[in-house]
């Protein structure tokens, strides 16, 4: 999926929706670590692409949180 498909997805999705996908993101990112490890593949690529994937969840997270925060005061 090309990447702005991908961030419409995420801009899309709320707050508890987004921790979510960051907590998925991460167990996929570690199953991915493991199978590098023991030499199943060559993912170095698909690591790369999720903690990108991940980094942006997470600034996503931050700009909803701030968001919110300004909307109730």
């Amino acid at each position: 999926m090309k990447r702005k498909e991908v961030m419409e997805q995420l801009r899309e999705m709320d707050l508890n929706e987004l921790r979510e996908q960051s907590d998925s993101l991460k167990e996929s990112l570690f199953r991915l670590k493991f199978k590098k490890s023991l030499g199943v593949g060559e993912s170095v690529n698909d690591i790369r692409r999720e903690r990108k994937t991940l980094a942006r969840v997470h600034t996503l997270i931050t700009q909803k949180e701030a968001q919110e925060k300004a909307e109730v005061k």
